[in-house]
């Protein structure tokens, strides 16, 4: 008996050691567990289990947030009432950025290698507002009018000072002698057709139709992993790209993983598209086209085609419906510019000392038109500018600051009515990135030389 007893206390003795081991193994493979591109389809969690999940971080995620942002700039509102948008908003005033110990005539005298190893490069890589989370964000000025885009787990990060109109003007290549369409008014599906019958033809007001028609997004839509409260139809063209522009909406860029190695992603104005050749800000897609299926297929599924299956892709049909979008894009002109003449340049009877001088320096000396040539200001091509020569690679709020790779030249006509600026936001102003240039160029450009070159691109 007592043998037997003995046997039976070994073999519980041996069970215990095996569940341990088991129970130490699955820890150690959980921890070496590798990152997968996919995302969960198949959620075994309710939408009050991940509403409570993602609200139990909300605050803390914020104010990590606002105090990167607060270390990095000033938010105070510093407008310009004598320089405005096309559509009336004053300019925001630059820099915003907070330098470190020196100043920006010393900061341009230094090597890339010296602002590096000393951390004061002022205009670091962006982070999302919830970089791990991610997702299309709106600004507060566009959630108001159209509140089904208020996610419950993220606010807007940015002042709106710092953005473009709320209703930005609508500028037709057809018919330029209306000027601004919209006068004043966000154009949606309630409006559409009412402003736009009798202008567009239409195929052009059927394109205008489906540009303010809502489908699923990874965040807006009728999935329990959604982050709206109630189930969505989703989001519009138009949502970020308001009245053919852009609002200041965000996101994160859907084709780089792991998820602390995407960047963060600036909406950009549709406005003169016509002129372009290169579409996404680092994507390089060759058509307007292109872009348009690219983004309802999977950028709007953070690049996922299986969330994009789970939660209802909008496969749009190339020969009509595609075409007809492309071809109301392709009238979106820019706004007027006044002081240009017809090769874009600056008339020399209207403009002023500064403006002159600034076009000068940016044909010269800053060597902005190698890249921006006018009559559009764009070449059409893709640069890498090497910013992170003046960086160390570090974790900030979830975002690897590493390399952000070549960026597509966006056109400068109108860029006065594009704030925030580079393809993330750094730049919240023209001076922020009249300086980023200048050190990233390393042009040593006086105070005075700057200021000249922010009134000729004012005038653009």
């Amino acid at each position: 008996m007592n043998q037997q007893k003995k046997h039976r206390f070994a073999l519980i003795a041996i069970c215990i050691l095996m569940v341990a081991g088991a129970a130490t193994a699955a820890i150690s493979a959980q921890q070496e567990k590798v990152v997968s591109s996919y995302g969960p389809t198949n959620q075994d969690v309710t939408f009050d289990q991940i509403k409570a999940t993602r609200m139990a971080v909300k605050a803390e995620r914020a104010k990590q947030h606002m105090e990167l942002l607060n270390s990095r700039y000033d938010l105070s509102k510093k407008v310009n009432a004598e320089s405005v948008m096309s559509g009336g908003k004053p300019l925001p005033v630059g820099p915003t950025t907070k330098l470190q110990g020196v100043t920006w005539e010393q900061l341009g005298k230094m090597t890339p290698e010296q602002i590096k190893e000393k951390g004061i490069f002022p205009y670091k890589p962006l982070p999302f507002a919830d970089h791990a989370e991610g997702g299309m964000l709106f600004p507060p000025m566009i959630t108001k009018p159209l509140p089904r885009l208020v996610r419950f787990d993220l606010d807007f990060d940015l002042p709106e000072h710092i953005l473009p109109d709320p209703a930005p003007g609508i500028y037709l290549t057809t018919r330029p002698d209306l000027g601004d369409v919209a006068k004043g008014r966000l154009i949606t599906i309630d409006n559409y057709y009412e402003i736009f019958n009798g202008i567009l033809n239409p195929k052009q007001l059927e394109g205008l139709r489906l540009l303010v028609t809502q489908f699923p997004q990874q965040q807006f839509n009728a999935t329990e992993d959604r982050r709206t409260d109630r189930p969505s139809l989703g989001v519009t063209c138009f949502d970020c790209h308001a009245n053919g522009h852009t609002n200041g909406a965000n996101h994160l860029v859907g084709d780089i993983r792991p998820q602390e190695f995407r960047h963060r992603i600036e909406t950009p104005t549709l406005r003169g598209v016509n002129i372009q050749r290169l579409f996404g800000s680092q994507r390089a897609l060759k058509t307007v086209e292109d872009f348009t299926e690219f983004e309802q297929r999977a950028a709007y599924f953070d690049g996922d085609q299986c969330m994009a299956a789970k939660k209802g892709v909008n496969v749009l049909e190339r020969g009509s419906q595609v075409h007809f979008m492309a071809e109301f894009l392709a009238i979106l002109d820019f706004p007027p510019a006044p002081k240009l003449n017809i090769y874009g340049e600056l008339d020399r009877t209207k403009a002023s000392p500064d403006e002159l001088r600034g076009e000068t320096l940016f044909n010269g000396k800053a060597r902005c038109a190698a890249c921006h040539p006018a009559p559009y200001y764009t070449d059409n091509s893709m640069h890498n500018l090497k910013a992170e020569r003046f960086y160390k690679p570090e974790l900030a709020n979830g975002m690897m600051m590493a390399h952000d790779g070549p960026i597509k030249t966006f056109p400068l006509r109108g860029i006065k009515d594009s704030p925030p600026y580079l393809h993330d936001g750094r730049c919240f102003t023209l001076e922020d990135t009249v300086e980023y240039f200048n050190l990233v160029q390393q042009l040593q450009l006086t105070t005075q030389e700057k200021q000249e070159l922010v009134a000729f691109l004012k005038s653009l």
